[in-house]
């Protein structure tokens, strides 16, 4: 009996590691970020993922330090490792913010940037163009299995970078950037097809205006840009959803090289 509850107090401070890496997805991580998911929901998943990913780790002989619960001593690690958990839920949610970049473009360029309302799902106001390209990658992102993929990394981290174990920035710091430039170059390419309508729509009013001055190109204009470029944006959903899914693939797959080839620095 006694044996059983030293066990336990000694698994203790190595789950709450792992707890504490799986926490830090909830900060930037797709839909574990989000306002709409309760933080009761939050903790409860966190916590029994975090417990199930020690218990699966444990069964395959992944080495965790003797962890004290002092304050002065977990405080740290739990920092840390929270540090790790974000830096791959940022990373994980480069594809939304691709998507969100594009939306945002292309809103203003048809001339929805003033209707902007408030989004619950990334809690900050947004216009329509934005918000159907961004749940469009979600729901993209879900049926490719990306939060089964970023849990499954989260936990194949801890091979490579022990718990309570600093990242190597001359190598972390890199993909990030990649990461970022990426998910701006992916926003400009799923833009770019509108961009260059509404640009010859903007010229063939221009000489509308010229040729006919008695017309109200402004009453017409605003109209038959969001027409155009609503047609545009129905006409290539299914060429943007394959965008969207092969930068998504492309991301997961940097985020499981990473996890598995993960550079660790000094410890806590």
């Amino acid at each position: 009996m006694n044996g059983a509850i030293e066990s336990i107090q000694e698994s203790v401070g190595p789950a709450m590691l792992v707890i504490m890496r799986i926490g830090g997805l909830a900060i930037f991580a797709p839909v574990l970020s989000t306002a709409m998911v309760p933080m009761r929901v939050k903790v409860l998943l966190i916590f029994v993922m975090g417990l199930a990913g020690y218990a699966a780790l444990s069964a395959k002989g992944v080495a965790m330090p003797a962890v004290s619960m002092e304050p002065w001593a977990i405080v740290p690690l739990a920092a840390v490792e929270i540090g790790i958990g974000a830096f791959i839920g940022f990373l994980a949610t480069m594809p939304m913010l691709a998507m969100q970049t594009a939306g945002i473009i292309s809103g203003q360029q048809m001339g929805l940037g003033f209707a902007r309302f408030y989004n619950p799902a990334v809690g900050e106001e947004s216009d329509v163009v934005q918000q159907l390209l961004y749940f469009l990658a979600l729901s993209t992102f879900l049926m490719m299995g990306g939060l089964d993929a970023i849990f499954l990394s989260t936990l194949r981290s801890f091979e490579y970078v022990g718990a309570g174990v600093f990242l190597d920035g001359d190598r972390t710091l890199p993909i990030m950037m990649g990461m970022v430039l990426g998910a701006t170059e992916i926003g400009m390419r799923v833009a770019l097809p509108l961009l260059g309508v509404v640009f010859l729509e903007t010229v063939a009013m221009g000489f509308v205006s010229k040729t006919v001055p008695q017309l109200n190109v402004l009453s017409l204009g605003f109209p038959l840009r969001i027409m155009i470029g609503l047609t545009i944006m129905i006409a290539g959903l299914a060429v943007i959803d394959a965008v969207a899914a092969a930068w998504i693939g492309e991301v997961l797959d940097r985020i499981h090289a990473w996890a598995t080839t993960a550079p660790a620095g000094g410890g806590v």
